[in-house]
C-alpha cells in the first residue's frame, strides 16, 4: 500500500463514495428492524440494498478502464504480477476480515478451520483479476463475448445441476463440495454462501460492464449523445432483466444472470446521471461528501467492518457496546425503525469523518 494521492475521475469517485455510504448504512442498523429498501430481498426479488455490491463491481470496472493505460508498453510479466498481486491482496484482506479478531476470548488462536473463505472482498479480488485478463487479451470484443457466454452458460449450469431454491441450487452444491460447510456463510439458516465460487462467474460481467461504460465515455466524450447511448443501454438491460425474470428469477444471493442484467441496467443509468450532472451541468454542491468516501474506499470499508466487530465484542453492563450505543443514544427517544436508521446514519458519518481527515492530510490508501 502507499499513501500517495492519485488523479481520479470525479463521477466515478462520487459513484464509488455513494455506494460505500449506502453499504455502511444497510450493514449497520441499530436494531433488528429496518425500512424495506434497506433490506436484501429474502430470496427472489430486488431491493435498493441488492444494488450495492454489484455497483462496487461496476465501479471497479470503470476504474480498471482508467488504470489499464499504465500497462501499455509493459511486458506480460509486469501486467500479470501487478493484477495478481492486487487481486490477491484484496482477497486476503477479505479473508483476514472474517478471521478477525484472530483470537478467542480465552486468548487462543481462532480456528482457521471455521473461517469463511469466500466473501465480498474475495469476490471483488477474483472479479478484478479475471476481468483484467479478459480485457488485456480479448479487448472490448472479448469482454462482450465472455459476458454473453458467462450469463448464458451460468443459466445453463443453474438449470442443469439444481434449481433456484436456497437448498437446491448449484452454487450451494459446488461450495459444499469444494469448501465444506464450516468455511461457508450461515446467515441464511443453512450453510450457503451468497458470494460462492460458481456465482462469481456472472459477477465478472458486472466489472466488464463498468469497464465498457467507462471506455465508451473515454472514446466518445462526455457528451449528451454519448450519455443518451448509456441510458438506452441501461433501459435495454432492465427490459431484458424483466423479461428474463419469468424464466430465471432475479436473485442476488445466487447472482442469477437476470440479476446481472438488472443491476448493470441501473448502474448504467446512475453513471449517466452522474456524468451529466457533474461534467455537463457542472454540479459541484454536495459532491465532496461522496468524493471523500470514494478516495479511500477500501480502507473505510475495512474500518467500518472492523469497528462493528470491536463494538460487538466490547461489553457494557453485560450488553454489547454496539447495542448499548443504539439503545442509549437512539432507541431511548425514537421509535425502532427511525432509531435503527439514525444509528446507521450516525455510524456512516463517523466513518466519513475518518475519510475526511485522511483527505485533509492527502492520505490515500491504495493497493
Amino acid at each position: 500500500m502507499s499513501t500517495t494521492a492519485s488523479s481520479r475521475n470525479l463521477a466515478l469517485d462520487v459513484f464509488r463514495g455513494l455506494t460505500l455510504a449506502l453499504m455502511i448504512v444497510v450493514n449497520t442498523p441499530g436494531g433488528e428492524a429496518s425500512y424495506a429498501p434497506l433490506e436484501h430481498a429474502v430470496w427472489h426479488g430486488f431491493t435498493l440494498t441488492d444494488l450495492v455490491f454489484p455497483s462496487f463491481l461496476f465501479v471497479v470496472g470503470g476504474a480498471m478502464c482508467l488504470s489499464m493505460k499504465k500497462f501499455e508498453g509493459r511486458d506480460e510479466a509486469y501486467f500479470l504480477r501487478t493484477v495478481a498481486k492486487r487481486g490477491g491482496l484484496i482477497f486476503l484482506l477479505g479473508y483476514l476480515l472474517y478471521w478477525f479478531p484472530f483470537f478467542t476470548p480465552e486468548f487462543t488462536l481462532s480456528p482457521i478451520a471455521a473461517t469463511r473463505i469466500m466473501g465480498v472482498l474475495q469476490r471483488i479480488g477474483l472479479c478484478y483479476f479475471c476481468a483484467a485478463l479478459i480485457v488485456r487479451y480479448g479487448g472490448l470484443r472479448g469482454a462482450l463475448a465472455f459476458s454473453v457466454a458467462a450469463l448464458l452458460g451460468y443459466w445453463w449450469l443453474l438449470y442443469q445441476f439444481g434449481d433456484y431454491t436456497l437448498t437446491g441450487n448449484a452454487v450451494l452444491k459446488l461450495d459444499l463440495a469444494l469448501l465444506g460447510a464450516p468455511h461457508m456463510y450461515h446467515g441464511e439458516g443453512v450453510a450457503f454462501d451468497p458470494e460462492g465460487i460458481l456465482s462469481t462467474l456472472p459477477s465478472i460481467v458486472n466489472v466488464l460492464a463498468g469497464y465498457a461504460a467507462a471506455l465508451w465515455l473515454q472514446r466518445r466524450g462526455r457528451t449528451p449523445r454519448a450519455l443518451l447511448a448509456l441510458v438506452a443501454a441501461g433501459v435495454a438491460c432492465l427490459l431484458l432483466a424483466i423479461g428474463w425474470d419469468g424464466l430465471l428469477p432475479i436473485n442476488k444471493k445466487i447472482w442469477t444472470s437476470s440479476f446481472v442484467a438488472c443491476t448493470v441496467g441501473w448502474d448504467l443509468l446512475i453513471l449517466a446521471a452522474l456524468v451529466w450532472l457533474i461534467d455537463i451541468a457542472g454540479l459541484r454542491f454536495g459532491l465532496y461528501f461522496f468524493e471523500v468516501f470514494g478516495k479511500n474506499t477500501l480502507f473505510i470499508y475495512l474500518l467500518a467492518d472492523v469497528m462493528v466487530i470491536v463494538l460487538a465484542r466490547v461489553q457494557v453492563g453485560g450488553v454489547m457496546l454496539y447495542r448499548w450505543l443504539y439503545q442509549t443514544l437512539f432507541l431511548s427517544w425514537a421509535e425502532p425503525l427511525p432509531a435503527s436508521l439514525l444509528f446507521a446514519l450516525a455510524y456512516m458519518l463517523a466513518c466519513w469523518l475518518v475519510a475526511y481527515l485522511m483527505d485533509l492530510r492527502k492520505i490515500y490508501i491504495k493497493l
